[in-house]
């Protein structure tokens, strides 16, 4: 288990909220509700919004940028909000208070709901790696062979050349997957550029193997490959609303 201390108790408002920073530099939300408490990521998953800068309520908690909200007992997203919160499970020993860290690839949509042994061995393909502020993962033009999976930090996205360049976002929850061209036919080279914002944590994984891997567990596969197909739609509409 990988636990992480985060902070005293006292530091947490009665129904209130404080981010803090855990063990290892996970950043966090931490709220209160009554005798329980809850952790989320700190910043909001619309846009760069810390959340704690937001309002709470002692239930729902709401993004003052573009009021996207979350019940803060499941994190799920309520009215306008179009994505959940990333939660981790809370330990609370005496005026101490612990979380859980989960493993990116536990938590990434795009490999919900497929067998723990295909799950397993496309994390036995991972290797782990870490960029500082500013550097350059990958950019356009070069070869799709890998995936990525955001275990922290932040990752923005350009497309374009030269000065010719605009933004396509950026990645900040955990368990996000990018660099999905790897795992798609006939798309042997990448069509934007990512650069880490912040020192971040990923997953770099082969698209080949992964594909091969998927090949033995058709089911999964299947799976997998109707997530990736939402993943794209989705952002091409995202895009396409700039």
């Amino acid at each position: 288990m990988n636990r992480k201390f985060v902070c005293r108790r006292e530091r947490v408002p009665a129904n209130g909220m404080v981010e803090c920073e855990a063990e290892g530099g996970l950043k966090l939300l931490i709220a209160n509700a009554g005798d329980e408490y809850f952790a989320y990521q700190a910043m909001c998953p619309h846009q760069d919004v810390p959340l704690c800068e937001g309002l709470y309520d002692g239930s729902v908690l709401t993004c003052h940028q573009h009021l996207w909200q979350w019940d803060i007992r499941t994190g799920a997203a309520v009215g306008l909000a179009e994505a959940p919160l990333e939660g981790f499970p809370v330990q609370v020993e005496g005026d101490s208070i612990y979380v859980v860290a989960q493993g990116a690839l536990s938590v990434a949509e795009l490999f919900a709901g497929i067998s723990e042994k295909t799950l397993a061995a496309i994390m036995a393909l991972a290797k782990k790696e870490e960029y500082a502020a500013g550097s350059t993962l990958y950019g356009r033009g070069d070869p799709a062979d890998d995936f990525f999976v955001l275990e922290s930090g932040r990752v923005e996205f350009l497309i374009g050349r030269d000065d010719r360049t605009s933004p396509a976002g950026f990645m900040l929850r955990k368990g996000e997957v990018f660099g999905w061209a790897a795992l798609l036919d006939n798309q042997p080279q990448r069509i934007a550029s990512a650069t880490s914002l912040e020192n971040s944590h990923l997953l770099r994984i082969n698209g080949k193997r992964t594909l091969q891997v998927l090949e033995g567990d058709p089911a999964s596969g299947y799976t997998v490959m109707r997530r990736l197909s939402s993943l794209i739609t989705r952002y091409l509409a995202s895009s396409g609303s700039k």
